[in-house]
């Protein structure tokens, strides 16, 4: 029996050089490239430069801001060149009356006056000097930009939530990546040895069977990882903008710390609900304000032309036409339509406002939930990294049992099960930790992670 630990101690101690090299080599390549690594900071920057969707919102912006300018143009004085041509084929008739010429009163002869050819040019001013449609635009568009500034932060909130996700992902399988590669070595070990003592008749065919059918479980969850990984890294590089042809690394140390007790504040989507109510309010008071009238001045500077073109008398004549005015617009009845419209504006606020306090309450139930599952998760991330380390000790213990014949191998793979089942339940508590940070970020308005 001691022939036989001395021969397997041997034959560890050779294979964990082994592996002890190529551990270095790993570590000084992974050393040689922290310059390249991404922090999670440098992600979200990156996307706030390239990232198409907030790219798009920033358009939306400067179109609000030109639609609020447009509105109000609407001040602004307008001008017009009107021009008008005319020939009549047949000139118009008048009716002259017959006492003109001597004749009796009442009685009335049509005759033709004009001539053919009549021209009009005219440059037109309009001013307006009061209109209640054009200042409630004015003041709509104003609210509306302020809305889509709105809409630009939460789709920069909802870019910031998926970058830190995804970057969560992959350093989470970054992590089981590092313990698969763990278990494949000591299975490796444990592999190698069995064969060993196979050939000196000292262990069953069927137990040299067992540990090769984990150690190709292992590498099939390694290539599963791996697989995994390079998706989450190329969904990742999509949501920065960047090509995803383009190598990266990112940081595989997550920093585990108590979660912050987030005040809520600043929600994003209750201030994009409040001004839509604003919205509707401006409307409904734009529309009980169309009751009001118009006032605008306006002036006229032209001239009329006449011409004839028959000989001997053949002329083309113009004369000037100027004028000037005030023009008042009062609208006396329209069928009710103003009405209509804004009886159905005061069911949108009433809607609004109660959309807003449905959300309110929602949310304050959903941040409560959240807080609840984060303190669980983050004593379920304590307690799992402690039952790793007696996982650890357990397979430890057992591989030197089983080395000193006490053991046997369905043991050995038993006390590995239970390390890998640890190891993933680990993982799983760290999922959840971050996830429902996370959310309680989102939720609490804390989002933006130059806040944090």
């Amino acid at each position: 029996m001691k022939t036989k630990s001395k021969s397997y101690s041997k034959l560890m101690n050779i294979e964990q050089f082994k592996i002890l090299l190529l551990m270095a080599v790993i570590l000084a390549t992974t050393v040689s490239t922290q310059a390249q690594v991404w922090t999670l900071q440098q992600c979200i920057d990156t996307a706030q430069v390239y990232n198409k969707s907030l790219q798009i919102s920033k358009n939306n912006i400067s179109i609000s801001e030109q639609k609020h300018k447009e509105a109000n143009a609407g001040l602004l004085p307008k001008v017009n060149v009107i021009a008008d041509y005319k020939y009549f084929i047949e000139l118009p008739y008048q009716l002259m009356p017959l006492s003109l010429f001597g004749g009796p009163e009442g009685q009335f002869k049509e005759a033709q006056f004009g001539v053919p050819h009549n021209i009009n040019t005219n440059l037109q001013v309009t001013i307006p000097l009061f209109n209640s449609q054009i200042i409630g635009a004015m003041r709509t568009t104003k609210i509306a930009s302020e809305l889509t500034n709105l809409h630009y932060q939460k789709t920069e909130e909802q870019v910031f939530f998926e970058i830190s996700n995804m970057y969560y992902n992959a350093q989470i399988l970054m992590y089981q990546s590092s313990f698969i590669d763990s278990n494949i070595v000591n299975t490796a070990i444990l592999h190698n040895n069995m064969q060993l003592l196979k050939e000196q008749l000292m262990v069953k065919e069927t137990d040299v069977t067992k540990v090769q059918l984990q150690l190709e479980q292992l590498i099939t969850q390694k290539e599963i990882v791996v697989n995994k990984f390079e998706q989450i890294m190329n969904a990742l590089k999509y949501s920065m903008g960047i090509s995803i042809n383009q190598n990266i690394l990112i940081d595989s140390v997550i920093i585990f710390q108590k979660s912050e007790d987030y005040s809520v504040s600043n929600l994003i989507d209750s201030r994009i609900l409040e001004t839509n109510s604003l919205i509707i309010k401006s409307e409904l008071k734009t529309l009980k304000n169309s009751r009001l009238p118009s006032l605008s001045l306006y002036g006229t500077f032209g001239a009329t032309g006449f011409g004839y073109d028959e000989e001997p008398n053949d002329f083309l004549e113009f004369y000037p036409t100027t004028y000037v005015g005030i023009q008042f617009l009062y609208p006396l009845f329209n069928g009710s339509v103003t009405n209509r419209k804004i009886n159905q504006k005061k069911i949108e606020f009433r809607n609004s406002e109660l959309q807003l306090n449905l959300f309110k309450d929602q949310n304050a139930m959903l941040i409560e939930n959240a807080r609840n599952q984060s303190a669980v998760a983050q004593r379920n991330v304590s307690t799992t990294a402690e039952q790793i380390k007696l996982a650890q000790t357990v397979y430890s213990q057992t591989i030197l049992q089983h080395t000193e014949g006490t053991a046997t191998i369905t043991d050995v793979l038993l006390a590995d099960n239970s390390l890998r089942e640890v190891q993933q339940t680990y993982l799983n508590a760290v999922i959840e930790y971050l996830k429902t940070d996370l959310e309680l970020k989102k939720l609490t308005g804390n989002m933006n992670i130059n806040k944090n």
